[in-house]
């Protein structure tokens, strides 16, 4: 057997690389946002596209929020911290 019986992700990574990404793609979201509330009909590109963008900004938005709060809690159950709840 080559692989390990339980292989552990890079939590780390995952932190830095989530806390790294969800202001960006907030920002990304909120830019495409106001770029199709001001476009007029007729530019390029047009608002449907500008939507578009902000929408998937926003879900990578969430996917890195999601992300973020799963890292953490699997960082503080290996540190033996529990979660106030």
């Amino acid at each position: 057997m080559s692989e390990p019986v339980q292989a552990r992700s890079t939590l780390r990574l995952r932190l830095s690389l989530s806390a790294l990404f969800l202001p960006l793609f907030l920002a990304g979201a909120a830019f495409f946002g106001v770029w199709a509330a001001v476009t007029a009909s007729g530019d390029s590109p047009g608002r449907g596209i500008l939507v578009v963008l902000a929408v998937v900004c926003g879900a990578f938005a969430l996917l890195a929020a999601a992300d973020l709060l799963v890292v953490v809690r699997r960082l503080r159950s290996e540190r033996g911290t529990a979660l106030p709840r």
